[in-house]
């Protein structure tokens, strides 16, 4: 019985509801939420709070993140560390579970057409939800940013750019478009081009808002996805968004430490600009020397 009962008090202890801040493998649980429901299946949201906050009292900025894996794979817990982050510092931050891409949607697609096209109204629907309840979460809906990593960066960028790949049972008078972004190697493709509602470069406008995004040097989606997407920005006169490398990583880099905290820091400063937080970052730069470099 004595074993049983150090058995239990251990598990306890050692759940992630019980994980320290900053433990890279485990985290406390946010709130879930079901934004939406299909065909029996719920698609949930898990959102981090900062502590003490009072959705009564006022209105925060909020940041809402999809995981990557190929848009067919991946868990929103991939960004679970982050919006712990970003909640600390006071924003209401939000990881989202959408619609994956399979082997049955690949076979299914007209000429033309790119299955990755399956995950973005989910993407939207998402953050539809966010802005709709956005009194009960406590949110600033002029306040928004989205973002997400690989895959994620990809649906992130035309859930709110694209006004096409809507689901019908959202509601049409509650847009998608966010104040900024934050993202983590995007995966942006010259294959994209294949399907006008994959294709962020044929939704990409002039009023394009403030953007950080990482990206390793050795990363192939950095030459041959983001680089295009660079260009047409330039030529649109879009000054607004700070592109930083990690020299010598390669795509995801910024899941493992030390980026992981160092991305966190340049994108907290970023924020910060922009007033949606205030104070200096509450992680530290490694005494190992590694750190991200602008692109020019």
């Amino acid at each position: 019985m004595r074993t049983l009962i150090l058995f239990i008090l251990v598990a306890i202890i050692y759940s992630p509801a019980y994980a320290q801040p900053g433990d890279d493998d485990n985290y406390s649980k946010g709130k879930v939420y079901v934004y939406k429901q299909v065909d029996g299946v719920n698609r949930e949201m898990e959102i981090f709070f900062p502590q003490g906050h009072d959705a009564s009292e006022r209105t925060i900025p909020g940041i809402i993140l999809f995981h990557g894996g190929g848009w067919g794979g991946g868990s929103r817990e991939a960004f679970s560390y982050q919006c712990k982050y970003f909640a600390s510092r006071g924003m209401v931050a939000a990881t989202v579970t959408y619609r994956l891409r399979t082997k049955a949607d690949r076979a299914a697609m007209k000429d033309g057409q790119s299955s990755k096209r399956v995950c973005i109204p989910d993407a939207k629907s998402a953050i539809r939800w966010f802005k709709q309840h956005a009194n009960e979460l406590g949110v600033d809906t002029n306040r928004i940013v989205a973002g997400g990593g690989s895959a994620g960066g990809h649906i992130s960028l035309l859930g709110t750019t694209n006004p096409g790949l809507n689901d019908p049972n959202d509601p049409n008078n509650v847009d998608t478009s966010v104040a900024a972004y934050v993202l983590f190697n995007p995966a942006l493709s010259k294959s994209d081009t294949t399907d006008t509602d994959v294709d962020f470069l044929k939704h990409l406008k002039a009023d394009f808002g403030p953007a950080i995004v990482f990206f390793g040097s050795e990363d192939k989606w950095l030459k041959n996805g983001w680089a295009p997407a660079a260009a047409k920005m330039k030529s649109l006169g879009i000054t607004s968004v700070d592109v930083r490398i990690a020299e010598g990583q390669t795509h995801a880099f910024f899941n493992k430490q030390p980026w992981k905290d160092i991305t966190l820091i340049a994108a907290d400063k970023f924020l910060n600009k922009l007033g949606y937080l205030k104070g200096q970052p509450t992680l530290s730069m490694p005494k190992t020397g590694e750190k991200l470099v602008k692109q020019l």
